[in-house]
């Protein structure tokens, strides 16, 4: 009896310890058949790092190949939350936000996710790397990225523009040549070992392609001179707004463009939508008398007017249907040369009345205002210029000098810059030629000409009245000493909310070229409501004298630096 219940005890246990083998063997074969995907991936995971190989963003050089915008390596800040204590996580949270400048809710939100791999905080400085190091936190890493640096800081800040955080452009060339600039990004998975350490063996790689190099047409020096002394007048008449051009007249290439007020390109974040805004090219005003150099030019174009015929100026008043016309001062007779020498609204209206609408709006679209330039630059606005057909009776009284029609201070220098190479109007650009990283030219960008505004012997008569601006007319703070020189000032009264002219906000501008024969830089400079002084032959003309001056020293200085140069813009 006890040897028979002994017996069934014993194949009970033996039964049941096969039934348990069986279940195990069916369950080792579920697994490898029918779960080994599954499990396989999560191992990959556990001893397997996925990264993206971020590309180095192309650099921006000047004409001169000095560099205006780079990379430099920093790290960036990573942890494994699935490797992480409740004690590694708690003495992250509250050691570094002081390193970091994030806070305790922005740091326990993202180690609470169930992830192996999230940024804490990325292109952090040597200082804030070092101190987290000596933390010692597990589940802690740092990846090697670069960071969008700028060596001139404010120097040609909205025309270079600057990158975000993951080396997209957000504004200027940054922006407008991203794809060539940024390069496309690779990825690796690196190996792991039983500590979660990232080893540095890689399971597979793409390779990052590096973004394309930019050779710009501004040279590093020209753009100092221009700003320095554009901000000097800025600050000096207390300037609610500056900007300059400085353009090579024979291909159109922009050796300088700033505005004011300005920004710190290292330090964008905190900088003003006022001063990130290219004013050169999207900001719109009344350009004023400046803008009589169409009037000039279309006049004798058009073989209507000579420079000795004589005008009435009406000893500065003048009426043209509802409205009296007024000069700065009083004016009796004065010859075609001596009413844009000395800027008389009446002389240049009757000039305008001999020419009709259709003339003047004819070479004001000849001339490029009413249209965009189409430089190699975000923002540009087409300005504006109204068709004969939406003139009121006083328009013919007003357009010809430089009121009721819409300009930006590129507009003005390409303009003047017709009247300086001969009678065409050329394409600006900024950009000469975008390069790899074996200094293989990609694209090269060529002088442009859009088209013939007037003939030679016009620009050649236009420019002999333009210097009898300089030598005897307003704006004589623009000779420079040594230099024969051509230009034309501006002052234009500012419209009011209520749609009347303001009589305390002025734009003060002055255009201009030099040297008169052969000129190597075509300028415009502009400044929005200054004070005390505001007329353009006070406050504009003197930096137009001193940029000229400089710049033509310059490049004279470095021995045929201009024919260089402009070698260098047409290859």
């Amino acid at each position: 009896m006890y040897i028979s219940i002994y017996r069934r005890r014993s194949d009970a246990v033996f039964f049941a310890f096969l039934c348990f083998l069986l279940f195990c063997c069916l369950r080792l074969l579920f697994i490898q058949f029918f779960r080994f995907n599954y499990l396989s991936e999560i191992a990959r995971k556990q001893h397997s790092l996925f990264v993206e190989l971020e590309p180095h963003r192309g650099v921006i050089y000047d004409a001169r190949l000095k560099p205006q915008a780079i990379n430099l390596p920093v790290d960036s800040l990573f942890a494994a939350p699935n490797e992480m204590s409740q004690a590694d996580k708690q003495s992250a949270v509250l050691r570094l936000p002081a390193i970091l400048n994030l806070s305790r809710s922005y740091l326990q939100s993202r180690l609470l996710r169930k992830k192996s791999f999230i940024w804490l905080s990325r292109k952090i400085t040597p200082q804030q790397s070092a101190a987290v190091k000596k933390l010692n936190i597990k589940g802690l890493g740092f990846l090697k990225e670069s960071k969008r640096s700028y060596p001139n800081g404010y120097l040609a800040s909205q025309v270079i523009g600057f990158a975000g955080l993951d080396n997209t452009g957000l504004e200027g060339l940054e922006v407008y040549f991203d794809k060539y600039l940024k390069g496309q990004a690779g990825w690796a998975v690196y190996l792991r070992d039983a500590r979660q350490k990232k080893l540095d063996i890689w399971e597979k790689m793409v390779l990052p392609k590096d973004g394309f190099d930019l050779i710009l047409t501004i040279d590093e020096v020209v753009q100092y001179i221009a700003e320095r002394e554009l901000d000097k007048a800025y600050k000096l008449y207390h300037a609610k707004g500056a900007n300059i051009v400085v353009l090579d007249p024979r291909t159109g290439a922009v050796l300088a463009l700033a505005s004011r007020p300005s920004f710190d390109l290292n330090d964008h974040g905190t900088a003003s939508k006022d001063a990130v805004r290219n004013r050169a090219i999207c900001d719109l005003f009344e350009p004023g008398s400046v803008f009589k150099i169409v009037t000039a030019s279309a006049a004798i174009e058009e073989k209507k007017v000579n420079e000795a015929d004589r005008f009435f100026c009406e000893n500065g008043s003048y009426r043209v249907a509802s409205h009296t016309l007024h000069d700065h001062t009083s004016h009796g007779w004065l010859t075609f040369k001596e009413v844009i020498g000395q800027s008389s609204n009446i002389g240049t209206t009757k000039v305008a009345q001999i020419l009709g609408a259709e003339i003047i709006s004819k070479y004001i679209k000849l001339f490029g205002f009413g249209v965009k330039s189409g430089i190699d630059l975000p923002g540009e606005i087409s300005g504006m210029a109204k068709e004969p057909r939406f003139w009121s009776k006083i328009s013919i009284a007003a357009i010809p000098i430089g009121h009721e029609v819409g300009v930006t201070a590129l507009q003005l220098a390409n303009a003047v810059a017709v009247i300086a190479n001969g009678g065409m109007l050329m394409k600006p650009y900024v950009v000469r030629e975008i390069r790899d990283k074996f200094g293989e030219p990609i694209k090269q960008f060529s002088p442009t000409a859009i088209r013939k505004v007037i003939s030679p012997e016009t620009a050649k008569r236009v420019k002999n009245i333009l210097a009898g601006v300089i030598e005897e007319g307003t704006g004589k703070l623009a000779k420079i000493e040594g230099i024969a020189a051509a230009g034309k000032t501006g002052t234009a009264q500012k419209l009011e909310p209520n749609g009347a002219y303001s009589h305390n906000k002025f734009v003060a501008s002055f255009i201009g070229f030099a040297p008169l024969e052969n000129p190597m830089v075509a300028i415009a400079v502009t400044l929005d409501e200054p004070r005390p002084y505001y007329f353009g032959g006070v406050v504009a003309a003197p930096v137009f004298k001193n940029v000229a001056s400089d710049t033509i020293k310059y490049l004279r200085a470095a021995g045929g630096a201009r024919g260089e140069l402009l070698a260098l813009n047409e290859n």
